[in-house]
């Protein structure tokens, strides 16, 4: 099969599971790279059973990150295990691998030992905290989000944290891999040398929190669960219409006075400006909410978006998809048993493409091992 794409010709071995960096390496074969998977013979990827809900016999959560990719399967303990392994490695462009720090080198596999054997593979290691203090710890989505601060912003109010409803860490921390994937193959193009990337979830998160972090860093701002609210811009928050919720999010004066406009709400000189409406939330939260309570969220909809005023109701996934669809974005792709997510980046001239189905486990096994079986011809991989 021939693959076209922006990054085609670049080989990924994979020693990935679960989350960050399946998402890391299925943004590669998306766009591209040849990603072979290296799965444990009979179980394969954690993910491979964590279900319900089920696609047919597949569990959905391995399905969504893992299209595109070769399934190889190896047994890392005996010698043709590692043996084919290391050719892999030999051959590979991008070596990639998100276990606990010290196991890749339990299988001769650490990143030394892969620029003995390829000085021009870009090797990338995730971990939940690093390889040096935090080594031990476990890396799991939950864990972060608690320890690094998410749920402390999140939640209803004070004293209520709870998750956010994805495994968001997992997926910026993937994000964040496969950026750093791309600039190592730059710095390859320029000087022929691969070099190490490493990501952790712990770090990621703190990143990503943006204005909150920077909020701390730099004023010594600690902030806490405001429920909906945003801490430095009003109104930017969920309010109750006549039949359900809908949000508001009003970034400048002018389209908090088409707001006003729109809900019939008279000129306020305390609400002026986004610092005074800030400083007095709760009086002006109390107003818009009498007013948005006696029509419904559509009706609100209707009468606010062409007036420019950022508003919507609270969609649950089926609304978002179809809504996704109507503005046409094309949010789903065919893949095996249904439709999976699109890739959202957007290519003119090597736009993502979808060859392949997530592979069952083991699927490219006899073909792959046949092919790092066989002598090498001299310029190939």
């Amino acid at each position: 099969m021939t693959i076209t794409g922006a990054l085609s010709g670049l080989l990924v071995a994979d020693f990935s599971r679960v989350l960050a960096a399946p998402y890391a390496t299925m943004l590669l074969a998306d766009l591209g790279a040849d990603v072979i998977k290296v799965e444990r013979p009979g179980t394969g990827d954690d993910t491979r059973a964590w279900g319900p809900p089920f696609a047919g016999d597949q569990a959905t959560y391995f399905l969504s990150v893992n299209r595109n990719k070769r399934s190889l399967t190896l047994d890392l303990r005996t010698g043709e295990g590692r043996r084919r392994a290391e050719e892999l490695v030999r051959r590979a462009d991008v070596v990639i691998e998100n276990f606990r720090p010290g196991t890749m080198a339990g299988h001769g596999l650490d990143h030394e030992r892969v620029r003995a054997l390829n000085p021009r593979a870009v090797y990338c290691s995730v971990t939940g905290f690093g390889a040096g203090a935090g080594a031990a710890l476990p890396g799991y989505d939950l864990l972060v989000q608690a320890v690094g601060g998410l749920m402390s912003v999140t939640g209803p109010g004070p004293g209520e944290p709870v998750k956010v409803g994805v495994a968001l860490v997992d997926v910026l921390t993937g994000l964040h891999a496969a950026v750093g994937v791309l600039a190592a193959l730059r710095h390859r193009d320029h000087t022929g040398e691969g070099q190490l990337v490493e990501v952790n979830l712990l770090s990621t998160l703190l990143s990503s929190m943006v204005n909150q972090s920077a909020g701390y860093t730099l004023a010594g701002a600690v902030p806490g669960i405001m429920g909906n609210r945003h801490p430095s811009i009003a109104p930017y928050a969920v309010f109750q219409a006549a039949d359900r919720p809908i949000v508001l999010a009003v970034g400048n004066d002018r389209q908090f006075a088409a707001l006003c406009e729109g809900i019939g709400l008279p000129e306020d000189p305390r609400f002026g400006t986004n610092t005074e409406r800030v400083a007095r939330i709760d009086e002006l939260t109390e107003l818009i909410t009498a007013r948005l309570a006696t029509r419904t969220a559509g009706d609100w909809f209707a009468v606010l978006g062409p007036l420019g005023v950022p508003c919507g109701p609270v969609n649950d996934l089926a609304a978002a998809f179809a809504l996704a669809e109507e503005l046409g974005l094309d949010p789903l792709v065919p893949s095996g048993d249904g439709d999976l997510v699109a890739n959202p980046i957007g290519l003119s001239q090597t736009p993502p493409g979808y060859h392949r189905p997530p592979p069952r486990l083991g699927e490219h096994t006899e073909d792959l091992a046949a092919w790092l079986d066989a002598p090498q011809p001299q310029g190939d991989r």
